[in-house]
Protein backbone atom coordinates (compact mmCIF):
# COMPACT_ATOMS: atom_id res chain seq x y z
CA UNK A 1 0.00 0.00 0.00
CA UNK A 2 1.38 4.00 -1.04
CA UNK A 3 2.24 5.34 1.79
CA UNK A 4 -0.53 8.21 2.66
CA UNK A 5 1.20 11.67 1.28
CA UNK A 6 1.22 15.42 3.59
CA UNK A 7 2.17 18.17 3.29
CA UNK A 8 5.89 17.55 4.45
CA UNK A 9 6.41 14.37 2.45
CA UNK A 10 5.81 16.20 -1.22
CA UNK A 11 8.12 18.42 -3.06
CA UNK A 12 8.00 21.59 -1.27
CA UNK A 13 8.60 23.88 -4.02
CA UNK A 14 6.69 24.43 -7.48
CA UNK A 15 8.44 22.83 -10.40
CA UNK A 16 9.21 25.79 -13.06
CA UNK A 17 8.88 25.42 -16.35
CA UNK A 18 11.33 26.74 -18.79
CA UNK A 19 10.91 29.52 -21.19
CA UNK A 20 12.71 31.38 -23.10
CA UNK A 21 15.12 34.45 -22.44
CA UNK A 22 13.19 38.02 -22.42
CA UNK A 23 15.71 39.67 -24.68
CA UNK A 24 15.26 37.06 -27.59
CA UNK A 25 11.71 35.80 -27.35
CA UNK A 26 10.91 40.08 -27.26
CA UNK A 27 12.12 39.77 -31.13
CA UNK A 28 9.83 36.64 -32.19
CA UNK A 29 6.62 35.02 -31.64
CA UNK A 30 7.36 31.96 -30.68
CA UNK A 31 5.75 30.08 -27.58
CA UNK A 32 7.70 32.08 -24.78
CA UNK A 33 6.91 28.98 -21.90
CA UNK A 34 8.31 25.69 -23.10
CA UNK A 35 6.39 23.39 -21.40
CA UNK A 36 7.55 20.54 -18.96
CA UNK A 37 10.11 18.00 -19.54
CA UNK A 38 8.65 14.43 -18.28
CA UNK A 39 11.27 14.61 -15.37
CA UNK A 40 9.42 17.92 -14.49
CA UNK A 41 5.71 16.36 -14.85
CA UNK A 42 6.91 13.64 -12.48
CA UNK A 43 7.85 15.42 -10.08
CA UNK A 44 5.09 18.35 -9.88
CA UNK A 45 2.76 14.98 -9.93
CA UNK A 46 4.38 14.14 -6.79
CA UNK A 47 3.10 17.22 -5.08
CA UNK A 48 -1.01 16.55 -5.48
CA UNK A 49 -1.79 15.18 -2.10
CA UNK A 50 -5.10 13.10 -3.93
CA UNK A 51 -7.45 15.20 -1.08
CA UNK A 52 -10.88 12.89 -0.46
CA UNK A 53 -12.79 16.43 -0.75
CA UNK A 54 -11.15 17.37 -3.91
CA UNK A 55 -11.48 21.34 -3.74
CA UNK A 56 -9.71 21.49 -7.02
CA UNK A 57 -12.50 19.78 -9.00
CA UNK A 58 -15.03 21.80 -7.68
CA UNK A 59 -13.34 24.75 -8.70
CA UNK A 60 -12.81 23.87 -12.47
CA UNK A 61 -15.67 25.62 -14.50
CA UNK A 62 -16.25 21.65 -16.35
CA UNK A 63 -15.58 19.56 -13.19
CA UNK A 64 -12.09 17.99 -14.87
CA UNK A 65 -11.12 15.21 -12.62
CA UNK A 66 -8.23 16.53 -11.85
CA UNK A 67 -6.68 14.32 -8.86
CA UNK A 68 -7.19 11.52 -11.23
CA UNK A 69 -5.40 12.72 -14.23
CA UNK A 70 -2.23 13.50 -12.27
CA UNK A 71 -2.68 10.26 -10.55
CA UNK A 72 -2.06 9.03 -13.97
CA UNK A 73 1.05 10.94 -14.37
CA UNK A 74 2.51 9.80 -11.30
CA UNK A 75 2.23 6.13 -12.77
CA UNK A 76 3.78 7.42 -15.95
CA UNK A 77 0.17 6.17 -17.59
CA UNK A 78 0.29 9.48 -20.12
CA UNK A 79 -2.57 8.08 -22.24
CA UNK A 80 -4.65 7.03 -19.29
CA UNK A 81 -3.99 10.75 -18.27
CA UNK A 82 -5.27 12.09 -21.32
CA UNK A 83 -8.35 9.51 -21.42
CA UNK A 84 -9.43 11.22 -17.62
CA UNK A 85 -9.22 14.74 -19.11
CA UNK A 86 -10.59 14.13 -22.30
CA UNK A 87 -13.95 13.19 -20.65
CA UNK A 88 -14.74 16.67 -19.75
CA UNK A 89 -12.49 19.10 -21.36
CA UNK A 90 -12.13 18.85 -25.35
CA UNK A 91 -8.96 21.24 -25.23
CA UNK A 92 -6.55 20.34 -22.67
CA UNK A 93 -3.14 21.41 -24.95
CA UNK A 94 -5.30 25.10 -24.90
CA UNK A 95 -6.82 25.34 -21.42
CA UNK A 96 -3.39 24.04 -19.98
CA UNK A 97 -1.76 27.10 -21.45
CA UNK A 98 -4.90 29.93 -21.29
CA UNK A 99 -6.87 28.95 -18.42
CA UNK A 100 -6.54 31.57 -15.10
CA UNK A 101 -6.00 28.61 -13.33
CA UNK A 102 -4.83 30.98 -10.34
CA UNK A 103 -8.41 31.85 -9.86
CA UNK A 104 -9.94 28.48 -10.63
CA UNK A 105 -8.32 24.69 -9.63
CA UNK A 106 -5.07 26.38 -8.43
CA UNK A 107 -6.41 28.80 -6.38
CA UNK A 108 -8.07 26.23 -4.34
CA UNK A 109 -5.55 24.05 -4.17
CA UNK A 110 -5.20 22.12 -0.74
CA UNK A 111 -1.56 22.82 -0.82
CA UNK A 112 -1.65 25.85 -1.79
CA UNK A 113 -2.68 26.96 1.86
CA UNK A 114 0.54 26.01 2.86
CA UNK A 115 2.97 26.12 0.08
CA UNK A 116 2.64 27.07 -3.77
CA UNK A 117 -0.11 25.54 -5.18
CA UNK A 118 -0.14 22.49 -7.36
CA UNK A 119 0.61 23.27 -11.44
CA UNK A 120 -2.18 21.72 -12.59
CA UNK A 121 -2.63 24.13 -15.68
CA UNK A 122 1.09 23.07 -16.58
CA UNK A 123 0.75 19.39 -15.86
CA UNK A 124 -2.86 19.51 -18.09
CA UNK A 125 -0.59 21.34 -21.01
CA UNK A 126 2.32 18.66 -20.81
CA UNK A 127 -0.61 15.70 -21.05
CA UNK A 128 -2.03 17.79 -23.98
CA UNK A 129 1.13 18.48 -26.01
CA UNK A 130 1.87 14.70 -25.30
CA UNK A 131 -1.39 13.64 -26.76
CA UNK A 132 -0.67 15.73 -30.37
CA UNK A 133 2.61 15.19 -30.47
CA UNK A 134 1.87 11.03 -30.31
CA UNK A 135 -1.93 11.73 -32.37
CA UNK A 136 -4.09 10.40 -29.77
CA UNK A 137 -7.64 11.39 -30.25
CA UNK A 138 -10.94 9.69 -28.01
CA UNK A 139 -13.39 8.89 -30.97
CA UNK A 140 -15.81 6.60 -29.38
CA UNK A 141 -18.36 4.49 -31.55
CA UNK A 142 -21.13 7.10 -32.82
CA UNK A 143 -24.44 6.07 -33.99
CA UNK A 144 -26.34 7.99 -36.39
CA UNK A 145 -29.63 9.26 -35.33
CA UNK A 146 -30.43 11.72 -38.55
CA UNK A 147 -30.64 14.82 -36.32
CA UNK A 148 -29.04 18.17 -38.01
CA UNK A 149 -27.38 20.31 -35.75
CA UNK A 150 -25.99 23.75 -37.06
CA UNK A 151 -23.10 25.81 -34.54
CA UNK A 152 -22.73 29.55 -35.22
CA UNK A 153 -18.70 30.57 -34.52
CA UNK A 154 -16.10 27.91 -33.77
CA UNK A 155 -14.64 29.79 -31.05
CA UNK A 156 -14.48 27.41 -27.50
CA UNK A 157 -18.20 27.35 -27.05
CA UNK A 158 -18.93 26.36 -30.27
CA UNK A 159 -16.47 23.75 -30.25
CA UNK A 160 -17.64 21.95 -27.37
CA UNK A 161 -20.98 22.30 -28.26
CA UNK A 162 -20.28 20.40 -31.62
CA UNK A 163 -18.05 18.02 -30.26
CA UNK A 164 -20.73 16.63 -27.70
CA UNK A 165 -23.62 16.76 -30.22
CA UNK A 166 -21.65 15.03 -32.84
CA UNK A 167 -20.87 12.64 -29.88
CA UNK A 168 -24.52 11.81 -29.15
CA UNK A 169 -24.94 10.90 -33.32
CA UNK A 170 -25.99 14.67 -35.04
CA UNK A 171 -24.68 15.74 -38.16
CA UNK A 172 -22.89 18.91 -36.59
CA UNK A 173 -22.29 21.98 -39.60
CA UNK A 174 -20.16 24.68 -37.67
CA UNK A 175 -20.45 28.04 -39.53
CA UNK A 176 -17.43 30.69 -38.83
CA UNK A 177 -17.66 34.77 -39.98
CA UNK A 178 -13.28 34.41 -40.50
CA UNK A 179 -11.47 32.35 -43.37
CA UNK A 180 -10.04 29.79 -40.28
CA UNK A 181 -11.81 27.70 -37.54
CA UNK A 182 -11.00 28.57 -34.11
CA UNK A 183 -12.80 32.20 -32.91
CA UNK A 184 -10.94 34.52 -30.32
CA UNK A 185 -8.22 31.41 -30.01
CA UNK A 186 -7.30 32.37 -33.75
CA UNK A 187 -7.85 35.82 -33.52
CA UNK A 188 -7.25 36.83 -30.32
CA UNK A 189 -4.21 35.16 -28.30
CA UNK A 190 -1.00 35.37 -29.98
CA UNK A 191 1.02 32.29 -30.82
CA UNK A 192 3.77 33.45 -27.91
CA UNK A 193 0.92 32.24 -25.73
CA UNK A 194 -1.31 29.71 -27.60
CA UNK A 195 0.70 28.22 -30.93
CA UNK A 196 -1.63 28.17 -33.88
CA UNK A 197 -0.41 24.48 -34.31
CA UNK A 198 -1.99 23.44 -31.05
CA UNK A 199 -5.35 24.95 -32.10
CA UNK A 200 -5.28 23.07 -35.54
CA UNK A 201 -4.91 20.07 -33.83
CA UNK A 202 -7.58 20.34 -31.42
CA UNK A 203 -9.37 21.31 -34.52
CA UNK A 204 -8.63 18.33 -36.54
CA UNK A 205 -9.82 16.14 -33.32
CA UNK A 206 -13.56 17.81 -33.49
CA UNK A 207 -13.04 16.62 -38.06
CA UNK A 208 -12.45 13.03 -36.71
CA UNK A 209 -15.48 12.98 -34.63
CA UNK A 210 -17.37 14.21 -37.99
CA UNK A 211 -17.67 17.78 -37.59
CA UNK A 212 -17.83 19.75 -40.53
CA UNK A 213 -16.86 23.54 -40.76
CA UNK A 214 -17.72 25.98 -43.22
CA UNK A 215 -15.75 29.01 -42.89
CA UNK A 216 -16.13 33.03 -44.70
CA UNK A 217 -20.06 31.95 -43.34
CA UNK A 218 -21.39 35.19 -41.76
CA UNK A 219 -24.47 33.94 -40.43
CA UNK A 220 -27.09 36.72 -40.20
CA UNK A 221 -25.75 38.01 -43.41
CA UNK A 222 -25.82 34.82 -45.75
CA UNK A 223 -28.91 33.48 -44.01
CA UNK A 224 -30.07 34.40 -40.80
CA UNK A 225 -31.20 32.15 -37.66
CA UNK A 226 -34.49 31.26 -38.44
CA UNK A 227 -33.53 30.02 -41.87
CA UNK A 228 -31.33 27.51 -40.95
CA UNK A 229 -34.25 26.52 -38.55
CA UNK A 230 -37.00 26.07 -41.37
CA UNK A 231 -35.40 26.21 -44.88
CA UNK A 232 -32.22 24.79 -44.26
CA UNK A 233 -33.46 21.86 -42.13
CA UNK A 234 -31.54 22.24 -39.11
CA UNK A 235 -33.45 20.34 -36.05
CA UNK A 236 -31.40 22.73 -33.53
CA UNK A 237 -28.75 25.67 -33.59
CA UNK A 238 -26.32 26.86 -30.81
CA UNK A 239 -25.17 30.32 -31.47
CA UNK A 240 -21.63 31.37 -29.50
CA UNK A 241 -20.68 34.23 -31.72
CA UNK A 242 -18.52 36.07 -28.71
CA UNK A 243 -18.66 39.32 -27.45
CA UNK A 244 -15.67 40.58 -29.71
CA UNK A 245 -17.52 44.21 -30.00
CA UNK A 246 -14.70 46.89 -29.31
CA UNK A 247 -15.29 49.29 -26.67
CA UNK A 248 -13.90 52.91 -26.69
CA UNK A 249 -13.61 55.39 -23.96
CA UNK A 250 -15.24 58.24 -26.29
CA UNK A 251 -13.15 60.75 -25.56
CA UNK A 252 -11.81 63.67 -27.71
CA UNK A 253 -9.47 62.01 -30.42
CA UNK A 254 -11.14 58.41 -30.50
CA UNK A 255 -11.29 58.89 -34.31
CA UNK A 256 -7.56 59.89 -35.32
CA UNK A 257 -5.58 58.18 -37.22
CA UNK A 258 -3.31 55.96 -35.12
CA UNK A 259 -6.08 54.92 -32.51
CA UNK A 260 -7.39 51.36 -33.25
CA UNK A 261 -8.81 48.83 -30.96
CA UNK A 262 -6.89 45.61 -29.32
CA UNK A 263 -8.85 43.33 -31.47
CA UNK A 264 -8.16 44.82 -34.91
CA UNK A 265 -4.32 44.57 -33.63
CA UNK A 266 -4.63 41.01 -32.72
CA UNK A 267 -6.88 40.29 -35.69
CA UNK A 268 -4.28 41.80 -37.98
CA UNK A 269 -1.14 40.53 -36.43
CA UNK A 270 -2.80 36.46 -35.49
CA UNK A 271 -5.46 35.63 -38.25
CA UNK A 272 -4.28 37.64 -40.88
CA UNK A 273 -0.31 37.31 -40.49
CA UNK A 274 0.57 41.18 -40.97
CA UNK A 275 3.20 40.16 -38.47
CA UNK A 276 5.18 38.60 -41.50
CA UNK A 277 4.37 41.51 -43.55
CA UNK A 278 5.33 41.35 -46.85
CA UNK A 279 5.04 37.88 -46.99
CA UNK A 280 1.26 38.27 -46.42
CA UNK A 281 -0.57 40.95 -47.67
CA UNK A 282 -2.18 42.60 -44.21
CA UNK A 283 0.37 45.54 -43.11
CA UNK A 284 0.02 46.64 -39.85
CA UNK A 285 2.08 49.74 -39.09
CA UNK A 286 3.23 50.20 -36.17
CA UNK A 287 4.03 53.43 -33.88
CA UNK A 288 7.19 54.43 -32.18
CA UNK A 289 5.72 55.13 -28.71
CA UNK A 290 2.46 53.14 -28.34
CA UNK A 291 0.28 53.26 -25.86
CA UNK A 292 -2.09 50.29 -24.50
CA UNK A 293 -5.02 51.44 -22.23
CA UNK A 294 -6.60 48.69 -19.85
CA UNK A 295 -4.74 46.37 -18.05
CA UNK A 296 -6.30 42.96 -18.53
CA UNK A 297 -5.00 39.81 -20.52
CA UNK A 298 -5.89 41.09 -24.00
CA UNK A 299 -4.14 44.32 -22.79
CA UNK A 300 -1.28 42.40 -21.62
CA UNK A 301 -1.67 40.27 -25.24
CA UNK A 302 -1.25 43.76 -27.39
CA UNK A 303 1.74 45.45 -25.34
CA UNK A 304 3.39 42.02 -26.28
CA UNK A 305 2.76 42.00 -29.42
CA UNK A 306 3.55 45.71 -30.42
CA UNK A 307 7.04 44.99 -28.49
CA UNK A 308 7.48 42.38 -31.14
CA UNK A 309 6.64 44.61 -33.93
CA UNK A 310 9.43 46.92 -33.36
CA UNK A 311 7.29 49.72 -30.92
CA UNK A 312 10.51 51.79 -29.43
CA UNK A 313 8.27 52.56 -25.95
CA UNK A 314 5.15 50.54 -25.26
CA UNK A 315 3.09 51.61 -22.68
CA UNK A 316 0.17 50.32 -20.27
CA UNK A 317 -2.32 53.06 -19.20
CA UNK A 318 -4.48 51.54 -16.37
CA UNK A 319 -6.71 53.88 -14.18
CA UNK A 320 -6.22 51.42 -11.33
CA UNK A 321 -3.19 49.66 -9.71
CA UNK A 322 -1.78 46.58 -10.37
CA UNK A 323 -3.40 45.08 -7.42
CA UNK A 324 -6.55 45.63 -9.32
CA UNK A 325 -5.62 44.41 -12.89
CA UNK A 326 -7.30 41.81 -14.48
CA UNK A 327 -4.65 40.18 -16.27
CA UNK A 328 -2.67 36.79 -15.16
CA UNK A 329 -0.07 37.71 -12.87
CA UNK A 330 2.02 35.72 -14.94
CA UNK A 331 1.62 37.92 -18.28
CA UNK A 332 2.11 41.27 -15.97
CA UNK A 333 5.21 39.40 -15.27
CA UNK A 334 6.46 38.35 -19.05
CA UNK A 335 5.31 42.40 -20.27
CA UNK A 336 7.56 43.53 -17.41
CA UNK A 337 10.34 41.18 -18.45
CA UNK A 338 9.76 41.93 -22.29
CA UNK A 339 10.26 46.21 -21.80
CA UNK A 340 6.59 47.33 -21.50
CA UNK A 341 6.13 50.41 -18.83
CA UNK A 342 3.14 50.49 -16.51
CA UNK A 343 1.32 53.66 -15.88
CA UNK A 344 -0.87 52.58 -12.92
CA UNK A 345 -3.31 55.39 -11.26
CA UNK A 346 -3.51 57.09 -14.85
CA UNK A 347 -6.43 57.69 -17.21
CA UNK A 348 -7.09 58.89 -20.68
CA UNK A 349 -9.01 62.25 -20.93
CA UNK A 350 -8.35 62.94 -24.77
CA UNK A 351 -6.14 62.02 -27.47
CA UNK A 352 -3.98 64.32 -28.99
CA UNK A 353 -4.38 65.58 -32.60
CA UNK A 354 -0.77 66.70 -34.89
CA UNK A 355 -3.01 68.91 -36.90
CA UNK A 356 -3.03 66.20 -39.99
CA UNK A 357 -4.99 63.93 -38.71
CA UNK A 358 -2.84 61.95 -36.43
CA UNK A 359 -2.11 60.97 -32.61
CA UNK A 360 0.63 63.26 -31.66
CA UNK A 361 0.18 61.88 -27.54
CA UNK A 362 -2.64 61.27 -24.99
CA UNK A 363 -3.45 63.77 -22.15
CA UNK A 364 -4.11 62.00 -18.85
CA UNK A 365 -5.26 62.58 -15.60
CA UNK A 366 -3.69 61.25 -12.31
CA UNK A 367 -6.46 58.72 -10.56
CA UNK A 368 -6.81 57.60 -6.49
CA UNK A 369 -8.71 54.97 -5.40
CA UNK A 370 -11.95 55.37 -3.25
CA UNK A 371 -14.60 52.93 -1.71
CA UNK A 372 -15.29 49.49 -3.75
CA UNK A 373 -17.36 49.82 -6.90
CA UNK A 374 -19.87 46.75 -8.12
CA UNK A 375 -17.35 44.78 -9.43
CA UNK A 376 -15.50 44.73 -5.87
CA UNK A 377 -12.62 46.84 -6.69
CA UNK A 378 -11.88 49.83 -5.44
CA UNK A 379 -13.45 52.77 -7.60
CA UNK A 380 -10.64 55.27 -9.44
CA UNK A 381 -11.25 58.92 -8.54
CA UNK A 382 -9.94 61.68 -10.11
CA UNK A 383 -6.94 63.64 -8.40
CA UNK A 384 -7.70 67.66 -9.23
CA UNK A 385 -5.24 69.18 -10.99
CA UNK A 386 -3.17 66.46 -12.20
CA UNK A 387 -3.71 66.55 -15.79
CA UNK A 388 -0.17 65.84 -17.72
CA UNK A 389 0.30 65.16 -21.37
CA UNK A 390 2.99 62.29 -22.94
CA UNK A 391 4.15 61.49 -26.63
CA UNK A 392 3.03 58.48 -28.12
CA UNK A 393 1.82 58.45 -31.83
CA UNK A 394 -0.28 54.94 -31.53
CA UNK A 395 -3.06 54.04 -29.20
CA UNK A 396 -4.69 50.76 -28.43
CA UNK A 397 -7.84 50.14 -26.35
CA UNK A 398 -8.29 47.18 -24.69
CA UNK A 399 -11.20 47.76 -22.43
CA UNK A 400 -13.31 45.44 -22.82
CA UNK A 401 -15.83 44.25 -25.64
CA UNK A 402 -19.22 44.10 -26.34
CA UNK A 403 -22.04 41.67 -27.67
CA UNK A 404 -21.48 41.09 -31.45
CA UNK A 405 -24.60 43.05 -32.61
CA UNK A 406 -25.03 40.79 -35.94
CA UNK A 407 -27.21 38.05 -34.28
CA UNK A 408 -29.48 40.88 -32.55
CA UNK A 409 -30.33 42.84 -35.90
CA UNK A 410 -30.39 39.91 -38.64
CA UNK A 411 -33.44 37.48 -35.92
CA UNK A 412 -35.86 37.86 -33.33
CA UNK A 413 -33.85 36.53 -30.78
CA UNK A 414 -34.57 38.59 -27.48
CA UNK A 415 -31.47 40.53 -25.83
CA UNK A 416 -30.96 42.17 -22.31
CA UNK A 417 -30.51 45.16 -21.89
CA UNK A 418 -26.64 45.11 -22.67
CA UNK A 419 -27.27 43.65 -26.28
CA UNK A 420 -26.39 40.30 -25.38
CA UNK A 421 -28.70 37.14 -26.08
CA UNK A 422 -31.22 36.98 -23.32
CA UNK A 423 -31.28 32.71 -22.33
CA UNK A 424 -32.86 30.96 -19.73
CA UNK A 425 -31.10 28.21 -17.45
CA UNK A 426 -31.14 25.62 -19.98
CA UNK A 427 -29.37 28.05 -21.99
CA UNK A 428 -32.54 28.35 -24.34
CA UNK A 429 -33.48 31.59 -26.12
CA UNK A 430 -36.49 32.98 -27.37
CA UNK A 431 -36.44 31.35 -30.48
CA UNK A 432 -37.52 27.62 -30.58
CA UNK A 433 -34.53 24.97 -31.07
CA UNK A 434 -32.04 28.12 -30.43
CA UNK A 435 -29.49 27.72 -28.20
CA UNK A 436 -26.81 29.91 -27.34
CA UNK A 437 -23.53 30.12 -24.60
CA UNK A 438 -20.19 32.03 -23.61
CA UNK A 439 -19.28 35.66 -24.44
CA UNK A 440 -22.66 36.53 -26.49
CA UNK A 441 -24.86 35.78 -23.33
CA UNK A 442 -22.51 36.21 -19.98
CA UNK A 443 -19.85 39.00 -21.64
CA UNK A 444 -16.26 37.93 -21.72
CA UNK A 445 -15.22 34.92 -19.83
CA UNK A 446 -12.47 32.55 -20.06
CA UNK A 447 -12.07 29.64 -22.25
CA UNK A 448 -13.00 26.82 -20.01
CA UNK A 449 -15.80 28.43 -18.39
CA UNK A 450 -17.26 29.05 -22.38
CA UNK A 451 -16.21 25.25 -22.65
CA UNK A 452 -18.73 24.71 -20.05
CA UNK A 453 -21.27 27.14 -21.48
CA UNK A 454 -21.01 25.11 -24.84
CA UNK A 455 -21.60 21.90 -23.06
CA UNK A 456 -24.41 22.81 -21.17
CA UNK A 457 -26.12 23.78 -23.77
CA UNK A 458 -25.54 20.54 -25.53
CA UNK A 459 -26.91 18.53 -22.64
CA UNK A 460 -30.30 21.28 -22.84
CA UNK A 461 -30.07 20.35 -26.91
CA UNK A 462 -30.30 16.54 -26.46
CA UNK A 463 -33.23 17.09 -23.84
CA UNK A 464 -35.09 19.35 -26.73
CA UNK A 465 -34.15 16.70 -29.60
CA UNK A 466 -35.28 14.01 -27.09
CA UNK A 467 -31.82 12.23 -27.02
CA UNK A 468 -30.45 9.93 -24.50
CA UNK A 469 -27.98 11.85 -22.24
CA UNK A 470 -24.95 9.49 -20.94
CA UNK A 471 -24.37 11.30 -18.24
CA UNK A 472 -27.65 11.27 -16.68
CA UNK A 473 -29.87 8.67 -15.13
CA UNK A 474 -32.79 7.16 -16.13
CA UNK A 475 -35.99 7.74 -14.49
CA UNK A 476 -36.88 4.57 -12.65
CA UNK A 477 -40.74 5.96 -13.01
CA UNK A 478 -40.74 6.93 -16.47
CA UNK A 479 -42.72 4.72 -19.27
CA UNK A 480 -40.32 2.43 -20.86
CA UNK A 481 -39.88 0.07 -24.18
CA UNK A 482 -37.15 -2.66 -23.74
CA UNK A 483 -35.66 -0.29 -20.71
CA UNK A 484 -35.69 3.04 -22.96
CA UNK A 485 -37.81 5.90 -21.76
CA UNK A 486 -40.24 5.97 -24.74
CA UNK A 487 -40.14 10.09 -24.70
CA UNK A 488 -36.79 9.23 -26.35
CA UNK A 489 -36.05 9.27 -29.50
CA UNK A 490 -32.60 7.58 -29.24
CA UNK A 491 -32.60 4.33 -31.16
CA UNK A 492 -30.36 1.12 -32.18
CA UNK A 493 -30.79 -0.57 -35.17
CA UNK A 494 -31.16 -4.47 -34.43
CA UNK A 495 -30.80 -6.99 -36.63
CA UNK A 496 -32.61 -10.46 -36.50
CA UNK A 497 -31.82 -14.11 -37.10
Amino acid sequence: MAKKKTIRTIPQERTPMPEQAPAIRAKNFEEVACGYHPDDALRESERCLVCPDQPCVSGCPVGINIPGFIQKINAKDLRGAYDILTQTSLLPAICGRVCPQENQCEGVCTVGESLEAVAIGRLERFVGDTAIREGWANIPYIEKNGFKVGVVGSGPAGMACAADMAKAGCEVTVFEAFHQAGGVLKYGIPDFRLPNTVIDAEIANLIKLGVKFECNTLVGRLFTLEQMISEMGFDAVFVGVGAGYPTTLGIPGDSLNGVLSANELLTRCNLMRARDFPNFDTPQPIGKRVAVVGAGNTAMDATRVSVRLGAEKVYCVYRRSQKEAPARAEELHHATEEGVEFHWLTHPIAILNDGEGKVRGMRCVRMELGEPDESGRRRPVPVPGSEFDFEVDMVVYAIGTNANPIMGQTSGLRLNKWGYIDTDETLATSLAGVFAGGDIVTGAATVIEAMGAGRRAAKSMKAYLGLRDDDAPYDAGADTLFGIDSGERAFVRLKTA
